[in-house]
């Protein structure tokens, strides 16, 4: 089977999400994609964040019509064993999450990680980022203003393309696939989903309308629950 792993802060979840994680189950016959929403996510950890309980609530409302979308709590907070209080723990890195999933996994089974560009980016400062290559297949939503030599050159120094090889392709933009030793890399066109998080939690302050940004449900959620106000 091809499965697909999709994490992030969720917060909350959006159209956007939605529309990258069904392109990429059309294109890469994904037979199902889990949606892991981070309780620490080590590059978010001073930044505020919505209760894990929350954000897994309205994952679980957007993918409820989806039988192939998995809302997954293998990130969730864990409990100190005195009470079922959640404890402060470790960041939740993506490597420990990909090699938890890959133990329920057949032989046959392939994983491919969905990424959007502006998080791919910055892969080389991931822990143990050159593992993560070793461990899975990487499906990137592309985005405009990002070339081919962009993607190669945001790679771990140690699966990364001398810079004569890339110098070529600084004007040809990120589509297909780019398969490199160590890494493969498959890119997914404009998906025409503008959506930020950060401007759907205004609008929400704000008091503004959210559909056009949400699933109907979650926007309810985020209503009756009084979320980002």
């Amino acid at each position: 089977m091809n499965i697909g792993l999709f994490g992030g802060t969720f917060d909350p979840v959006h159209r956007g999400h939605l529309a990258l994680a069904r392109a990429a189950m059309e294109q890469y016959k994904l037979h199902r994609v889990h949606f892991v929403p981070a309780n620490v996510p080590p590059h978010k950890q001073r930044q505020p964040l919505s209760p894990f309980l929350h954000r897994f609530a309205m994952l679980v409302l957007a993918t409820a019509a989806e039988k192939a979308f998995v809302p997954s709590l293998l990130e969730a907070p864990p409990e100190d064993g005195s009470g079922g209080k959640p404890r402060p723990d470790k960041p939740n890195y993506t490597i420990d999450t990909v090699r938890r999933l890959k133990q329920k996994f057949k032989a046959s089974d392939k994983l491919f990680l969905l990424v959007g560009m502006d998080a791919f980016a910055d892969i080389a400062k991931w822990h143990q980022a050159e593992a993560l290559f070793r461990e899975c297949e990487f499906v990137v939503a592309s985005r405009p203003g990002y070339s081919l030599a962009d993607v190669a050159n945001a790679l771990p120094e140690s699966l990364r393309p001398r810079p004569e090889v890339t110098r070529p392709f600084h004007k040809q933009r990120a589509v297909g696939d780019l398969v490199l030793p160590g890494a493969t890399i498959h890119f997914l066109g404009d998906l025409h989903q503008p959506a930020s998080a950060t401007a759907i939690r205004s609008a929400a302050a704000a008091g503004k309308p959210l559909g056009r940004f949400l699933d109907a449900a979650v926007a309810e959620y985020i209503r009756k629950m009084g979320l980002y106000k």
